[in-house]
């Protein structure tokens, strides 16, 4: 643990541990991954101003998004088969998020069931929900969402249609996975990869089978997801989804001004400025790079928050000074817990921690809800 000191440290962990199909699932993009790269890149472009001799005693990273008391304005993203990562890896990642002291979102797409998280977490913890055809499953999931006492509903716009990532393509993604011979071979040289699904019965989406109508297996399940995804989604479905659900709403997937906008009338709680980690439309802009014009535009409106790209406390900070009240860590999470399992997500959300609060005091602030656009060199 002592010589893991960044999250490409992390990164490269898992990748040794992690079979390839799950490792590559969370570390591509769709397309020729070009929004993916700028992701990360486009926070190289941003610079900070350094100030010096000022008083950086008592620093404190703490903050509030949709007003809940968090540790550092850091969430967990919703990420699909994060349970393929790490043996029941929703689990562990919402205990280590709890201990944290920041949210944790689960997806819809996940292995370990709204149910499993709720039994072995004491806070409420956020729930993601796509909009898929089968509408009635959707207003069970936001019932068992409630039931399960989660304290704000994610919902994701971006997922009408499912952009294609070469990489799942050409592994034959699926959980659990295919048992090829290059599968076998794969998995065989990560034993404790394998003896830990051994372990587990959590091994499919468990949101999804038993609770879908006609998917009651493993076979039933694949067809039914690839027909869900629904196109008709549009604004006026964020009306019925506010009132069914009834308590904190947030809307992920913003990232043009319009759309913003739009978002902004709807009485949602929040928006999350995102392009699906550059899962989705590749050759979109960065999400950093539409932070600042979307909070310019509606921030006064509604809490603005912002996902994709971020992989240390410093890029936390410029998302901060750009306009965003809160952030979400995808990728840096499921690198921790491909590598370590819970230790390894607490690990990645210490990294981000210590990263913020150095840069935090060399900026010259003691509050990270002092950071501002005047911190950022323009």
């Amino acid at each position: 643990m002592s010589d893991i000191l960044t999250i490409a440290d992390l990164k490269d962990l898992a990748r040794r541990r992690v079979p390839k199909m799950f490792f590559d699932y969370a570390d591509s993009g769709a397309w020729t991954e070009s929004t993916y790269r700028a992701n990360e890149e486009d926070f190289q472009k941003i610079k900070f101003r350094q100030r010096v001799l000022v008083d950086m005693s008592n620093r404190s990273l703490e903050s509030t998004m949709i007003g809940q008391k968090v540790s550092m304005p850091v969430a967990l993203a919703p990420t699909g088969l994060t349970g393929m990562q790490h043996a029941d890896g929703e689990m562990l990642a919402a205990q280590a998020a709890e201990e944290f002291g920041v949210p944790f979102t689960l997806s819809t797409m996940s292995i370990c069931s709204i149910e499993d998280v709720a039994s072995v977490t004491k806070k409420p913890f956020w729930f993601q929900l796509y909009v898929l055809r089968d509408k009635d499953f959707v207003l069970n999931l936001i019932d068992r969402a409630k039931a399960a006492k989660c304290s704000a509903l994610v919902l994701t716009l971006d997922l009408q249609v499912l952009g294609q990532r070469h990489k799942d393509v050409r592994n034959g993604l699926s959980a659990p996975p295919k048992m090829t011979l290059a599968n076998i071979a794969n998995i065989a040289v990560r034993p404790g990869w394998w003896m830990g699904m051994a372990g587990t019965k959590r091994r499919t989406f468990r949101n999804i089978v038993g609770h879908a109508k006609g998917v009651g297996d493993v076979a039933s399940l694949s067809s039914w997801t690839t027909e869900q995804f629904d196109p008709h989604l549009s604004w006026k479905d964020v009306a019925w989804i506010k009132e069914r659900w009834g308590g904190k709403l947030i809307l992920k997937g913003i990232l043009d001004k319009e759309d913003a906008l739009l978002a902004a009338n709807t009485g949602a709680d929040a928006i999350i400025v995102s392009n699906h980690g550059g899962r989705q439309l590749d050759g979109a802009s960065s999400s950093i790079m539409a932070l600042e014009e979307i909070a310019d535009a509606v921030g006064d409106r509604i809490e603005v928050h912002m996902d994709g790209g971020i992989r240390s406390g410093q890029d936390v900070l410029k998302a901060l000074c750009l306009g965003a009240k809160g952030t979400y860590i995808g990728r840096p999470f499921l690198y921790g817990l491909g590598a370590l399992g819970k230790e390894g997500v607490t690990k990645a959300l210490e990294i981000i921690r210590k990263e913020m609060d150095i840069t935090l005091a060399l900026c010259g602030k003691r509050l990270v809800t002092d950071m501002g656009r005047d911190q950022l060199r323009r």
